[in-house]
């Protein structure tokens, strides 16, 4: 059985390097993706059917578009035999067109099959999503590659951010208290 540790991780390995192969030690067959934007400056689509789909909205299109791109989950990880899991996530990537770099964050709520522990059905939210200058590149890479990755605490997250205004949004949502777990994540 995989656990629920596994079953994030190997999300985060596909999304990040852009590896659509890895979703079958991540997602059932038939699991399920929910997205509340809260942002303009990404579009994804509202709800989305099977791990086939999922990597093509999440892994296939979006390594189209990004590289460089740094995953952390900002909670310790989940005991193996969860059912469900939230926390709060950061983001870092560059744009392969313009070479703008994106920092955001958001939550994710994750619930996972008992039998195999892979994910039935996952609803991210993307609370920040902020553009920078091609220029920032390296000031962003050099703090995100030195984070533990993927699970980061909160602070060690912001503690060598770049020190740039655009960034203060997403500071003080990764570093808030944590949000309580929502009765309705799972509708």
């Amino acid at each position: 059985m995989t656990t629920a540790r596994q079953s994030i991780q190997r999300y985060i390995d596909a999304k990040d390097g852009n590896r659509p192969h890895l979703l079958a030690q991540a997602f059932t067959p038939d699991a399920t993706l929910d997205m509340d934007m809260r942002t303009d400056t990404l579009s994804f689509p509202a709800h989305t059917e099977g791990r086939d789909g999922i990597g093509d909205v999440l892994v296939r299109r979006f390594g189209q578009t990004f590289e460089n791109v740094y995953t952390f989950c900002l909670e310790s990880a989940p005991p193996a035999n969860v059912a469900t899991f939230q926390c709060k996530w950061l983001v870092a990537m560059s744009d392969k067109h313009s070479g703008e770099v994106r920092v955001g964050c958001g939550e994710y709520d994750w619930r996972f099959e008992a039998e195999s522990g892979l994910v039935q059905r996952l609803a991210i939210t993307i609370e920040h999503m902020k553009t920078l200058p091609a220029s920032e590149l390296a000031a962003v890479m050099a703090w995100v590659s030195t984070l533990d990755y993927p699970w980061c605490s909160p602070a060690a997250a912001v503690r060598h951010a770049p020190d740039s205004g655009e960034l203060d949004e997403v500071i003080r949502y990764v570093t808030a208290r944590r949000i309580q777990p929502r009765a309705d994540a799972f509708g």
